[in-house]
């Protein structure tokens, strides 16, 4: 998986980056905790820090083209997102595991 940045604005307002990046992979389309994972490190944050907004992909083709936001603090992030937003991307909780 190979992810460059297209566009990267700082919104000083909302204390976060905005970004916008393409990805190429091979096989399947990758998931959207792999995503922010590799985008973490590749801007050298954490993931508590990092939102995921829109992806896209075209048929037939493996590349996939998203935008991101990406907060200086945790708390930050909390004030500002849409709470679905935050959960999207997140492995559910087990309850009856054992």
């Amino acid at each position: 998986m190979d992810v460059s940045i297209t566009s990267d604005m700082r919104n000083e307002l909302l204390s976060r980056r905005e970004i916008r990046f393409t990805i190429q992979y091979d096989g399947a389309t990758p998931s959207r905790l792999q995503i922010i994972g590799k985008l973490c490190a590749l801007l050298n944050v954490k993931e508590q820090q990092v939102t995921l907004d829109t992806l896209s992909t075209r048929f037939g083709k493996t590349e996939l083209t998203g935008e991101a936001r990406v907060y200086d603090t945790e708390e930050g992030r909390k004030k500002t997102e849409r709470a679905h937003l935050m959960e999207r991307g997140v492995p559910k909780k087990q309850e009856g595991a054992a």
